[in-house]
């Protein structure tokens, strides 16, 4: 696989408001967030972002891409058992496929670069979070996991 030149991971004072269809909303609102405040002297999380290149190498690996595409290819969305085991199918399509070494790569240099920006060993929380979220024609609220204290 030939290797992005796009980011893969991006510190929270590299995004801000206008960076959700590269971190999703929930990133880009804590950069705007961390970058407005720790310049006036107010302590902010600090944090990393995985980015939407990092999911496209993600859902490129293996054939992932076209497997989630012919599993959700003819569901009948008014089906609430065929959602409910479609998105089984499609959550274990995605745990059992290996993270590309170049994304965990960059996420390892990230939280090694946090830690020493912090001068210690983190805890963490790990969030989810869609680059078409809060938008005034889609809402994703209550669909993804967030991870605390890791």
């Amino acid at each position: 696989m030939a290797k992005t030149s796009k980011p893969l991971v991006l510190k929270l004072s590299e995004v801000g408001a206008g960076d959700v269809e590269l971190v999703g909303g929930k990133c880009a609102s804590l950069g705007e967030l961390f970058r407005s405040l720790v310049p006036r002297g107010v302590r902010a999380v600090d944090g990393f972002a995985t980015t939407s290149e990092s999911y496209r190498l993600l859902v490129n690996t293996n054939g992932l891409r076209k497997r989630l595409r012919e599993l959700l290819e003819n569901l009948d969305y008014n089906d609430i058992k065929a959602l409910n085991n479609a998105g089984k199918e499609a959550r274990a399509l995605m745990l059992d496929t290996p993270l590309p070494q170049e994304v965990n790569d960059a996420i390892i240099n990230a939280y090694r670069e946090l830690c020493q920006r912090l001068g210690r060993t983190p805890e963490v929380a790990v969030r989810s979070s869609a680059t078409a979220e809060d938008l005034p024609d889609a809402s994703f609220a209550g669909q993804q996991d967030t991870i605390l204290n890791v």
